[in-house]
């Protein structure tokens, strides 16, 4: 599965960069997501639960951000073991542009999935991919915004 979006960021590009890289606020704008631990500068442990379709899963795994060029880019990477219901693994390319009303955050998602979860069929795993990325955003820039919004 691929995926490519952008978003439209109303924050400087290096307070994106610094909330991308942050476990406490990317745990709270990733949906399911009961526990994120960095465990070096590159990488960090996850626990997600998600819903595909009929399917509810949690998931354990890790993260790695490779390719790092502050404050413009990186690559993550994770992989997540769900047991019976199946495995996840992806990468995706993330790039940051400064805009003169914000930061422009693009990236670019490749994902595999086995399991129960590939048995769903490619239209309800792309539905929910694109439904769970959309989420992930609104979360982080409501965070952003609480962010300037205190200080």
């Amino acid at each position: 599965m691929d995926m490519s979006g952008e978003y439209r960021i109303p924050a400087p590009r290096d307070k994106v960069w610094q909330a991308l890289n942050d476990p406490e606020i990317l745990k709270q704008a990733i949906p399911g997501c009961e526990e994120l631990i960095k465990t070096s500068d590159t990488d960090l442990e996850a626990k997600v639960t998600a819903k595909v379709g009929p399917v509810k899963a949690k998931f354990e795994g890790t993260v790695e951000l490779t390719n790092l060029n502050p404050p413009e880019s990186y690559t993550i990477q994770g992989e997540g073991k769900g047991g019976v219901d199946g495995f996840a693994k992806c990468g995706a390319d993330v790039t940051l542009t400064e805009q003169p009303d914000g930061t422009l955050l693009r990236y670019e998602v490749k994902a595999t999935v086995g399991g129960k979860l590939a048995q769903l069929g490619s239209r309800l795993i792309n539905a929910t991919a694109n439904k769970l990325a959309k989420k992930f955003f609104d979360n982080f820039q409501a965070h952003l915004n609480t962010a300037d919004a205190a200080e």
